[in-house]
């Protein structure tokens, strides 16, 4: 069986980018080597990546189309790629119609309905490529409760083509520290001890709800600070500290108290679980769809959208010391091991293959 992965791009990054790279290193620690690498498809391939060794490459170029054909473009493209790779089996982690596993972080629909946000012509193009891709994969591969509902509710997909997969962590990278080196990490953080850090992962603001954690928490005389790792935020405040683009993130989760997140829409969030697995709680909506993953003494939930609510639940965490001590492995509810994830996709790919 040759194996086939299709996404945006093969680099660092975030969402399916960064999970389509998981992939290919499990797949490579599953003897999927030499002559049995994947074939990867992706409009942009970093070659200095060691994940880019671990893979046959095959970029679809798409620069030079406008921006609203390039989706449609890049899946019309692959069918032809992926028949001169002589691929039997595709895992499409972006919007292509010739995946037979299609993987499910996130539905545009879903997304246009959770944010109010008015439906565009290029919205309405997006969603009639998810459902041909829906339509035509043999298996979906939801990555939480919440993507299977919207798919089943909005999209009229039948349950039994659904598969509910919660996505990998890298345990290897994503653990604990014991308590002096958290405190160097705080030191290095320049986090002061008194201070209560509310880490804040995010590279789009709005959309991770700065503006609601703001007004949750203007005025308060706690010592909490809102520590940004990602982008720079467009203006800081008396609670709001920027700390830079973090490459190693596990560390900036070792060092804060907490993780906070006020998303609008967020199918998975695939930081909370990264969090739990370093030691840190979260503060989250009950909206996220790893909070269903994590178990309940490991996050804090507030009602989606409502600032009050949000200020209530982060007093309650940060003034309860209990609520502030690191927490266990064990409050990940599934296993989320690379390996485990990589072999229950191969069941799926291997039952494909000899169905035909």
């Amino acid at each position: 069986m040759r194996l086939g992965i299709s996404a945006n791009a093969l680099r660092l990054s975030g969402g399916l980018e960064r999970y389509a790279m998981d992939l290919v290193r499990g797949l490579a620690e599953a003897g999927f080597t030499g002559s049995r690498k994947p074939a990867f498809f992706a409009r942009k391939i970093d070659a200095s990546l060691p994940e880019a060794q671990l893979v046959e490459a095959h970029r679809i170029k798409v620069g030079l189309l406008p921006g609203k054909f390039r989706d449609a473009w890049f899946s019309w493209a692959l069918r032809r790629a992926r028949r001169k790779a002589q691929v039997d089996v595709l895992i499409g982690c972006n919007r292509v119609e010739s995946s037979e596993i299609a993987i499910c972080g996130g539905t545009h629909i879903g997304f246009l309905k959770a944010t109010g946000r008015r439906e565009k012509q290029s919205d309405r193009r997006q969603v009639a490529l998810e459902k041909r891709q829906y339509r035509d994969a043999r298996v979906i591969v939801a990555h939480s409760k919440l993507m299977r509902d919207e798919l089943r509710t909005l999209y009229g997909i039948d349950d039994r083509k659904i598969r509910v997969l919660y996505p990998p962590v890298d345990s290897r990278r994503f653990s604990p520290v014991d308590a002096p080196t958290r405190a160097q990490l705080r030191k290095q953080f320049n986090f002061a001890d008194d201070e209560i850090v509310l880490l804040f992962p995010s590279s789009s603001h709005v959309r991770k709800g700065l503006p609601l954690i703001e007004k949750a928490l203007a005025g308060t005389t706690l010592p909490v600070v809102v520590a940004v790792a990602g982008r720079a935020p467009d203006k800081l405040s008396a609670c709001v500290r920027y700390i830079g683009y973090a490459k190693n993130i596990e560390d900036c989760y070792r060092a804060a108290d907490f993780t906070i997140l006020a998303s609008t829409y967020e199918p998975f969030g695939l930081v909370g679980v990264e969090s739990v697995m370093c030691g840190t709680p979260v503060i989250f909506p009950q909206s996220i769809g790893c909070c269903d993953a994590i178990a309940d003494y490991a996050k804090h939930i507030f009602r989606p959208g409502d600032a009050a609510d949000l200020r209530r639940v982060v007093e309650q965490a940060v003034q309860t010391p209990r609520s502030r001590e690191p927490v266990s492995r064990e409050a990940i509810l599934y296993d989320a091991d690379v390996s485990v994830h990589v072999a229950e996709l191969l069941a799926l790919a291997n039952d494909i293959h000899a169905s035909r």
